[in-house]
C-alpha cells in the first residue's frame, strides 16, 4: 500500500484539529482568558488546521461584531500560551499539547464578496440572457 503524496490534511489531523476547536471555543466561553478585549468579545473558532506532526495548531477565528479584527487577533495570540496551558483538561490524551497560533479568518468575506458579485445586475443580466437562449 503506498501512502498518499498530497497536502490534503489526514483524518487525524481533521480529528485532532476539531477536538482543539472545541477545546479553545470552551476556553474562550468560559471567560478563563483575563484580558478586557476577548472578555467582552464574542468569537467565533470557525476551524483549527494542525500541522503533520500535531505540535501546532493554527485556529481562524472570527470576532463578531467587528469591523477590525486586528486588536483581538494580536490579543488571542498575547495570550496563546495561556489558552495552551488551558486546554490541557480537554486534551491530555495527546502527547504534545500544540503551540496554538490564531489567524483571522476571512472565509466569511470571501463568500460575502461572491455572493455580492453573484447579484449584482451584470451577472443577474448575463444569467438572464443565458436563460433565453437555452428555451
Amino acid at each position: 500500500m503506498t501512502k498518499a503524496t498530497s497536502s490534503a490534511p489526514s483524518q487525524r489531523m481533521l480529528r485532532v484539529g476539531e477536538q482543539v476547536r472545541a477545546a479553545i471555543t470552551q476556553v474562550l466561553q468560559r471567560g478563563e482568558v483575563r484580558d478586557d478585549l476577548i472578555e467582552k468579545t464574542v468569537i467565533s473558532v470557525s476551524e483549527v488546521r494542525m500541522s503533520p506532526d500535531l505540535k501546532i495548531a493554527t485556529a481562524y477565528v472570527t470576532p463578531l461584531g467587528l469591523s477590525d479584527h486586528t486588536a483581538v487577533i494580536e490579543a488571542l495570540n498575547r495570550n496563546a500560551k495561556f489558552i495552551r496551558g488551558r486546554l490541557g483538561g480537554q486534551l491530555r490524551q495527546m502527547k504534545y499539547m500544540p503551540e496554538v497560533r490564531f489567524r483571522d479568518d476571512t472565509s466569511f468575506d470571501n463568500y460575502k464578496k461572491i455572493d455580492d458579485l453573484l447579484r449584482s445586475p451584470e451577472v443577474q443580466r448575463d444569467i438572464a440572457a443565458d436563460d433565453q437562449t437555452e428555451e
